[in-house]
């Protein structure tokens, strides 16, 4: 099946490393024009380097998903200056891991500003513009975890949840002009975050961080972790003229290893 993503632009949050930057590559690669979002200018000047040359030039905005005046003010700008974003990638760190007993309120409500309020910016944003040019997908990355909390992540359970709601809404709300919203739901990943996670795990057990990503593996049915180009690709579809009537749901990508159906 040819997927072509000619005279579309897409918006990818959190594009200079890991999923974000598989997703970019991947949209690009199928004629997107790509801007990418994240709060390091160096990171993502690199980073444009690396995106495939199109008919239409690439650009960048920098922002910091822990200031949401600030991203409010830069796609506010952006979009009164004529672009439109056809694609919507929402993708940013997760929280801090441990135990939801011992979180402190901060957390929570950092969590929520940077996930979901930030989310809720960008949408509001773009929305008008998908509406008019005829072309609209919301693709929110998150977690397994709203089908199944996962362990010793407490704050990042509770705020993906309330993410996953979100976007259930707005697919309820915006699906009547064509706009899609959806959620994909990496598992185990190789990304800075997996290692990051698994570093914590290794510190208070004493195992080697190979050894804790080794066993991340094992809980899978395929017995291996994602690579983060694997969740561009369930992401690039969604993104796709070929998806049009997905709207409103939340698609594992994790080999098999979430358990609840």
């Amino acid at each position: 099946m040819e997927r072509s993503l000619k005279n579309l632009t897409a918006l990818v949050c959190g594009s200079t490393q890991g999923i974000g930057k598989a997703t970019a590559l991947k949209l690009a690669a199928l004629g997107c024009r790509i801007v990418i979002l994240a709060r390091d200018e160096n990171k993502l000047k690199e980073t444009l380097k690396d995106l495939p040359k199109g008919e239409r030039k690439h650009d960048f905005l920098v922002a910091d998903f822990s200031n949401p005046r600030q991203l409010k003010d830069v796609i506010n700008k952006y979009i009164s200056e004529g672009n439109t974003i056809n694609i919507l990638v929402n993708n940013t760190g997760g929280p801090q891991s441990g135990p939801i007993i011992k979180a402190d309120i901060l957390e929570f409500t950092n969590a929520f500003n940077q996930h979901l309020i930030c989310n809720h910016i960008l949408v509001q944003a773009v929305y008008p513009g998908m509406i008019d040019s005829g072309y609209g997908r919301i693709i929110n990355v998150i977690s397994t975890s709203v089908k199944q909390p996962l362990p010793n992540l407490g704050v990042s359970n509770t705020i993906r949840g309330a993410v996953a709601n979100w976007s259930k809404t707005l697919a309820n709300e915006l699906g009547e002009y064509g706009i899609t919203v959806n959620n994909v739901l990496p598992g185990a990943t190789n990304t800075l975050r997996l290692h990051a996670i698994a570093k914590v795990k290794a510190d208070k057990s004493g195992d080697e961080v190979s050894d804790i990503i080794q066993e991340m593996a094992e809980e899978t049915p395929m017995k291996r972790i994602a690579k983060a180009e694997e969740i561009a690709d369930a992401i690039a579809f969604l993104a796709s003229p070929q998806a049009a009537y997905i709207n409103g749901v939340n698609l594992p990508v994790d080999g098999g290893r979430t358990k609840s159906l």
